[in-house]
């Protein structure tokens, strides 16, 4: 059996199928364009979660040492009066400050006073406490440290240079020094 079509039907079949060839290849190319889209996609995500991990952390941070008191706790106070009255081994003071009993000259105290910064010349003299001592404190945000400077045991913001607290004396009362 043969199908005999008119030229008009003939026509408009020709046309449907280049209707249908032209949408599927619309249909194609937006595919294309839906994966490179999600592609795209996928990557910010990535990059979102990154952002937003670091962001976090940042915060964490920062939430640590503001949920920790700019100053020694009375348990750290306690502990590193208690390590240096067990005869902890300690150094002599230079020459100038053991004539001094200790104290920084007067210009250097004021300065200290004023911005809350050590001179850099001191700032070298810096040492870290004891680790058998520092093992025994509570742990401090990242950027702090707990330092020695002659006599005193001074807690620092490494970021500023800044002096958080000190305990004077500690050493030269404890040790007889």
């Amino acid at each position: 059996m043969r199908l005999h079509l008119g030229p008009g039907l003939a026509t408009r079949l020709v046309t449907a199928m280049a209707l249908i060839n032209n949408h599927l290849v619309k249909v194609v190319k937006m595919e294309k364009i839906h994966s490179q889209l999600m592609n795209q996609s996928k990557k910010m995500l990535v990059l979102f979660y990154l952002a937003v991990v670091l962001l976090l952390g940042a915060s964490w941070a920062m939430a640590q040492s503001k949920d920790r008191p700019a100053h020694f706790l009375p348990e750290e106070r306690k502990i590193i009066y208690e390590y240096y009255h067990q005869g902890a081994p300690t150094r002599g003071l230079p020459p100038g400050l053991a004539k001094r009993g200790g104290k920084l000259p007067p210009g250097l105290q004021k300065q200290l006073d004023k911005n809350g910064r050590l001179p850099p010349g001191l700032q070298k003299r810096l040492e870290p406490v004891p680790a058998d001592l520092d093992r025994r404190l509570p742990r401090l945000p990242d950027l702090w440290e707990r330092v020695v400077l002659e006599r005193d045991v001074i807690l620092i913001d490494r970021r500023t240079n800044r002096i958080l607290d000190i305990i004077e004396n500690v050493i030269a009362l404890t040790t007889g020094r």
